[in-house]
């Protein structure tokens, strides 16, 4: 017998109906289960949304503010990445130099300056509003990685409306507003989620011009517009990133169609200039300012290091992201999956080759690449939530009896992921957390009903208390837990000690924790040293600081004996480095008072 399949067939019946006939009981004095009822109710609202562009940008503005806001102030700052990029702007703001990119006294030639222009704004806004405390305030070095992330979600919306009605599109950008990935790149003050609404946005022009009419020659002058400042915006956030992305699906398209008219409806010889002229000024600036050392560093270290070897310990075999997509495109995934069978089917029609062609090629190119980060694939997942909210439009999103154990992956990795969190804040969270509990309770009573209400209500219903169930989860954790895990935030804590002291940056000296998030909390001038210069800083007495780690205490104590200088404990503080993975314990030492 033939395996039972569930289809969701909105375009059978008349629009709007589709998931309250999916879920409506025969007619009885029974109650629908709690469950039933809150995906009929869930659908209602999905369906009122769909039924204009104004509500669904609306409705997708306020999930992405609810999944995206949490934490965003709460969180210490991020080492070591996050951390480089804010103590780099920061650094700009307080040289005045806008050009050339340093993390202290040394060169940060990785990346273009975009990322950093976007934060110097953010900051100076910040500045005008709250003073200078700004400065050192994470959140709104944040603030564009946020607004990126909204705007990629809503680049999501209108790029599927190239393929699909409102109600696919709606549920594209809900997709992408509920992904793990992207919520964890809009807390983070780094290129990620900037580079993604840059790609959406040319990626959304170069869809029309592939779907357009045969004899449609040029798009118009706006959406060319939109095309080429997204590319270059894109590579002044993070380089060649951006021509891989938009780039290759082109060529790909080209030779498939044996034509170039995808590109040349982009009006290339305008668009090229108009590029250009956005982007050389500071490349050809930086190029000056640093002797060309920008692009030896940049293109020759960085870039070809990570195509050819796995830098900083981020190797991993190919196969990975393919792995890893099971969690970082949490909860959509399900769907996904739901909708490769009907991607197989119909691989030759325009709009499915069109969604192929932006994933797999670049797919291939970063795994065979050898360094490899989760984030580095997720400009490909807007496509996927596109081609799922194809299959969604369709009627072909297919939960079969191999696919429907999927749906148990959003309560299991819900239950993961609280459980670890929970572990973690067992061995080094403060307080009670009273926040937390009861939004991840209520994220895995609704994971679990989201699983338990597909096979009678249809995978799209499901996938709304899903997304309902993930909102609640990150709110949990982003606010409720995570800035209690103080064992973790070490940063925080020694900088909070060197305001209390009242001693100036370049009078603190730490030895061996050095981590960006330090200089960015404490003060770019705090001393990256070894234990003798912390020892003689204590020699020359007055306000002054010394962090010493466990590691580095006997040969700190051996040099202040040596020198003839008693430093006084003030106390230790122990912690969990989480990048090298190991416990700390720092001794706070204060030089001695000096004798008239």
């Amino acid at each position: 017998m033939p395996a039972r399949r569930f289809c969701y067939c909105p375009r059978r019946i008349r629009p709007g109906s589709a998931s309250r006939m999916a879920i409506t009981a025969p007619a009885s004095t029974t109650r629908r289960p709690l469950a039933l009822e809150l995906a009929h109710r869930l659908s209602r609202g999905f369906d009122a949304a769909a039924g204009s562009h104004v509500r669904a940008c609306a409705l997708l503005l306020i999930v992405t503010l609810v999944a995206f806001l949490p934490g965003l102030g709460s969180i210490s700052p991020i080492d070591r990445d996050e951390a480089r990029f804010a103590q780099a702007s920061k650094q700009m703001l307080e040289s005045g130099n806008y050009v050339d990119i340093r993390f202290k006294e040394d060169v940060r030639y990785k990346k273009p300056v975009g990322i950093h222009w976007l934060q110097v704004a953010s900051v100076s806004v910040g500045e005008a509003l709250v003073g200078p405390s700004a400065r050192t305030t994470i959140a709104f070095y944040r603030i564009p990685s946020l607004l990126g992330a909204i705007g990629a979600v809503l680049l999501t919306y209108w790029t599927a409306l190239a393929f699909v009605g409102r109600r696919g599109a709606l549920l594209a950008g809900l997709m992408m507003a509920s992904c793990v990935l992207l919520g964890i790149e809009a807390r983070l003050a780094k290129t990620d989620a900037v580079l993604l609404f840059t790609v959406l946005a040319s990626m959304g022009v170069l869809a029309r011009s592939w779907m357009a009419a045969p004899d449609v020659k040029r798009l118009s002058f706006g959406l060319s517009a939109i095309f080429w400042t997204g590319l270059a915006g894109g590579i002044l956030i993070k380089g060649p990133m951006a021509p891989l992305f938009v780039g290759l699906p082109i060529v790909v398209l080209a030779i498939m169609e044996r034509s170039g008219r995808i590109f040349t409806r982009l009006r290339p010889l305008p668009g090229i200039l108009w590029c250009l002229l956005l982007v050389l000024p500071w490349f050809v600036a930086i190029y000056y300012v640093t002797n060309g050392q920008f692009y030896k560093l940049a293109v020759g270290v960085d870039m070809l290091g990570k195509v050819t070897e796995g830098q900083e310990g981020h190797w991993a075999p190919p196969g990975t992201y393919l792995l890893a997509i099971w969690g970082t495109f949490w909860p959509s995934i399900v769907l996904a999956v739901m909708a490769l069978p009907f991607a197989w089917r119909m691989r030759r029609e325009r709009a499915v080759r069109f969604l192929l062609a932006w994933i797999v090629p670049t797919w291939i190119v970063f795994e065979i690449t050898a360094t490899k980060l989760p984030h580095y694939v997720l400009p490909l997942y807007p496509a996927l939530a596109i081609l799922t909210a194809l299959a969604f439009e369709r009627g072909n999103l297919s939960a079969g009896r191999r696919l429907a154990p999927l749906v148990w992956l959003w309560p299991v990795m819900g239950t993961l992921l609280v459980g670890a969190l929970v572990f973690g804040f067992v061995m080094l969270g403060q307080g009670l957390a009273l926040l937390a509990w009861p939004f991840m309770a209520l994220a895995l009573v609704l994971l679990v009903f989201a699983a338990r209400v597909l096979p009678e209500a249809g995978p799209q219903p499901a996938f709304l208390i899903a997304v309902a169930g993930a909102l609640a989860l990150y709110i949990g954790v982003f606010q409720g837990l995570m800035p209690q895990l103080r064992g973790v935030w070490i940063s925080e804590r020694l900088a909070a000690i060197a305001r209390d002291s009242g001693c100036p940056a370049d009078r603190i000296a730490t030895v061996p924790y050095q981590e960006p998030s330090l200089a960015f909390l404490a003060g770019t001038n705090i001393r990256f040293t070894g234990p003798d210069g912390a020892a003689d800083l204590m020699k020359e007495g007055g306000c002054a600081l010394a962090f010493i780690g466990k590691p580095m205490l006997p040969f700190f104590e051996a040099r202040s004996k040596a020198i003839g200088v008693e430093p006084k404990l003030l106390e230790r503080v122990d912690g969990f480095a989480y990048n090298g993975g190991r416990m700390q314990e720092i001794s706070v030492f204060r030089a001695p008072e000096r004798t008239p």
